[in-house]
């Protein structure tokens, strides 16, 4: 019975959309795929992700790239609460981008090629809205600490695909931030993760 209660929960989940809101994002490769850091997917990524901004725009704040997974927070314009058509454009053009070039072995069941989905990336994307600043710290810190997290390096500067490096240069982080992992991510946790 509690599992029943579970999925109608799911089914009826709302996303949170506020104009001018500022949220923090994760987005998982199809099957846990291991290649968004790959030289191909980066650039079919960069491409989409510029050709959107230019047309809906919005604030990256922070951003981190892993094999399967990137989390980031965005700030959209004041007049403005749609993500979703943001995503559905990034994801989009990225899976397009990475058809030309032809050599991925993407993955489609009947139910993808019937929503015309492409294997690339899961159906959908995890957001949270941040509220207080708090809360924004905490995610911020949980991007660029994710690297070393998920055991690819040992310190945040080692990891070239963050932002990371942007807040070294600005004063934000110093540079030997995470050498030790801040006490309050040893239980944080966010969805999609």
């Amino acid at each position: 019975m509690a599992h029943l209660k579970k999925v109608q929960i799911m089914a009826h989940y709302r996303r949170s959309y506020i104009e001018g809101g500022t949220y923090f994002f994760t987005l998982v490769t199809y099957k846990r795929r291991t290649f968004l850091t790959s030289e191909e997917a980066r650039h079919s990524l960069k491409t989409a992700w510029i050709k959107i901004r230019k047309k809906y725009p919005f604030d990256l704040v922070a951003f981190c790239l892993l094999p399967d997974h990137l989390h980031c927070i965005w700030t959209l314009p004041l007049n403005d609460a749609i993500y979703s058509i943001r995503w559905q454009g990034i994801k989009g053009l990225f899976s397009k981008n990475m058809n030309l070039l032809g050599h991925w072995n993407k993955i489609q069941n009947t139910s993808m090629k019937k929503k015309r989905e492409s294997g690339y990336l899961q159906r959908r994307f995890w957001e949270h809205t941040i509220f207080k600043q708090e809360d924004f710290n905490r995610h911020f810190d949980y991007i660029h600490f994710n690297p070393v997290k998920h055991g690819f390096v040992k310190h945040p500067k080692d990891w070239p695909w963050s932002t990371f490096h942007k807040y070294v240069e600005t004063g934000i982080y110093d540079d030997n931030w995470g050498t030790l992992e801040p006490e309050f991510l040893k239980t944080f946790q966010v969805r999609g993760e």
